[in-house]
C-alpha cells in the first residue's frame, strides 16, 4: 500500500512537472502573441472561467474518486449516472452565458473586448466536465498513468495550436486573439478524453444496468460533490469579484484603466503562475491522497491517515522551501528567463514566503474531502474568501495600488491553511 501511494505521487508529480513546464511555455507564447494588454484581458476573464469550471463539474471528480476507492458501489454505473446530469447542467450554463455575456463584459469587467471570450467559455465547459469525471474514475482505481499522459498531451496540443494560430486572430483584433486562446481548450480537452478512453481496459463491458441512471448513486455523489463544489465556487466567486472590485476601487482612487489592466495582468499572468510553479508536486500528492485516505478513514485506521498526511506535508515543503528561497533571493532571474520581463519582482518577493502555506493547503483540503468532511473545507474557504474580499475593497480604497490585492491574497492563504489544519486535528 505504501509503495502504491509513493508510486502514485511519483507518477502524478512527474506528469505535473511536465504539465507545468508546458504550461509555462504556453504562458510565454501567449504573453508574446497577445502582449501585455491582451494578457490583461485574458486574465480579466480567467476568474469567470475558473468560477464556471467549478460550477460545471459539481464536485463529481472528487466524489467519484472517493466512492471508487472505497469499492462499495457499481463503479461503471457511478460514472455513467452522473455524465447526463453534468451535460444538462452545462447546457444551462451556456444559455446563461449567452444572455449575460454583454452585461458581464461591459458593466462588471468594464472591458467590452472580453465579450467573445466570455461566450466561448461556455462551449469549453462540457468537454472539461466529461474529462474530469473520467479522471475521477482513474484516480479512484489509483491508475495515475492515464491522467498524467492525458494532461501532458492536452497541454502540448494547446501549446502547438496557440503558437501556430494565435497571431492570425490577433491581427484581426485583440478580442479575437483572446477568444481563440479560450476556444483552443475544446480541442485540447477532446484530445484528453480520447486518451483517457484509450486506457479503459478491453474487458470493460457495459450492461443496461451500468448505463441506467441510479438515483441512489446520484444522491451519494451529490452529498460529496455539492460541498466540494460549494468550496470551489466560494473561492472562485472571490476570484471572479477580484477584477471587478479592483476596477471599481482603483478607478475611484484615480488610477487609469490601462494601469489596472496592465498591473493586474502582471500579477495574475506572470507573478502568480511563477510562484505557484512548485504546486505541481503538491497537487500530485493531493490527488494521490484522496483514494488512500478515503480507504483508511472508512476503516477507521486513523494512524495511517496521520502518517500519510504528515508525509504529504513534508514532501510539499521539501519542494516549496527551495523554490521560495530562489524567488526571494534572485526573483529577477526566473522572471527574465521565463517572461522576458522584470516587472512584478516586488510583488514576487512579498508573496514568496506566504505561498509556503499554500503548498500545504492542498493536501490538507484533499484530506478533509477524503474523510467526508467537505463541509469543513467549505467553511474555511468561505471565511477566507469573505475576509479576502473585504480586505481587497478596503485596502484598494486606501490608494496603495495593487498592494491591496497582494495583502488580501496573503491573509486569505494563511487563514484557510490554518483553518483546514485545525479541522483535521480535531478529527484525527
Amino acid at each position: 500500500m505504501k509503495s502504491k501511494f509513493a508510486k502514485s505521487v511519483l507518477i502524478l508529480s512527474i506528469g505535473g512537472l511536465l504539465t507545468k513546464i508546458i504550461s509555462m511555455f504556453i504562458k510565454v507564447v501567449m504573453a508574446r502573441k497577445l502582449g501585455t494588454e491582451g494578457m490583461g484581458i485574458y486574465m480579466m476573464i480567467m476568474p469567470t472561467f475558473t468560477l464556471l469550471m467549478a460550477v460545471s463539474q459539481l464536485g463529481f471528480p472528487t466524489a467519484i474518486s472517493k466512492f471508487v476507492a472505497e469499492n462499495t458501489k457499481n463503479n461503471k454505473n457511478l460514472v455513467f449516472s452522473v455524465i447526463p446530469v453534468s451535460l444538462l447542467f452545462n447546457i444551462i450554463i451556456i444559455a446563461i452565458l449567452i444572455f449575460s455575456g454583454k452585461y458581464i463584459s461591459n458593466n462588471l469587467l468594464r472591458e467590452p473586448r472580453s465579450y467573445y471570450a466570455l461566450i466561448s467559455i461556455g462551449f469549453v465547459l462540457p468537454f472539461i466536465s466529461i474529462s474530469s469525471i473520467i479522471r475521477g474514475y482513474f484516480f479512484g482505481k489509483e491508475k495515475m498513468v492515464p491522467h498524467a499522459i492525458s494532461n501532458v498531451t492536452e497541454d502540448l496540443v494547446r501549446l502547438l495550436i496557440i503558437f501556430f494560430g494565435c497571431s492570425y486572430f490577433v491581427n484581426k483584433g485583440l478580442e479575437y486573439g483572446v477568444c481563440f486562446v479560450v476556444l483552443v481548450n475544446i480541442v485540447s480537452e477532446l484530445t484528453s478524453i480520447l486518451i483517457l478512453l484509450f486506457f479503459i481496459p478491453k474487458n470493460f463491458k457495459l450492461s443496461k444496468k451500468d448505463i441506467k441512471p441510479d438515483i441512489v448513486n446520484i444522491k451519494d455523489v451529490f452529498s460529496i460533490g455539492i460541498p466540494t463544489t460549494a468550496s470551489r465556487i466560494i473561492g472562485s466567486v472571490g476570484f471572479f469579484l477580484e477584477p471587478i472590485i479592483l476596477s471599481f476601487a482603483l478607478a475611484k482612487c484615480g488610477y487609469s484603466s490601462s494601469f489596472i489592466v496592465n498591473q493586474y495582468g502582471i500579477i495574475s499572468g506572470y507573478v502568480l503562475p511563477l510562484i505557484l510553479l512548485p504546486s505541481f508536486f503538491t497537487l500530485g500528492i493531493s490527488e494521490a491522497l484522496i483514494p488512500q485516505i478515503s480507504r483508511s478513514y472508512s476503516k477507521k485506521n486513523y494512524k495511517d491517515v496521520r502518517i500519510k498526511l504528515k508525509k504529504a506535508i513534508f514532501f510539499s515543503l521539501l519542494i516549496g522551501i527551495p523554490a521560495t528561497i530562489i524567488f526571494e533571493i534572485m526573483p529577477g532571474i526566473p522572471m527574465k528567463l521565463i517572461y522576458n520581463t522584470s516587472e512584478g519582482i516586488n510583488y514576487l518577493k512579498v508573496l514568496a514566503p506566504i505561498v509556503l502555506f499554500h503548498y500545504i493547503q492542498s493536501p490538507l483540503t484533499s484530506t478533509l474531502q477524503a474523510m467526508g468532511k467537505a463541509k469543513n473545507a467549505m467553511k474555511g474557504t468561505l471565511e477566507g474568501t469573505i475576509i479576502r474580499t473585504i480586505l481587497l475593497l478596503v485596502l484598494s480604497l486606501l490608494n496603495i495600488g495593487m498592494w491591496g490585492l497582494i495583502i488580501a491574497t496573503s491573509v486569505n492563504i494563511v487563514y484557510v491553511t490554518i483553518h483546514q489544519y485545525l479541522c483535521i486535528k480535531k478529527y484525527i
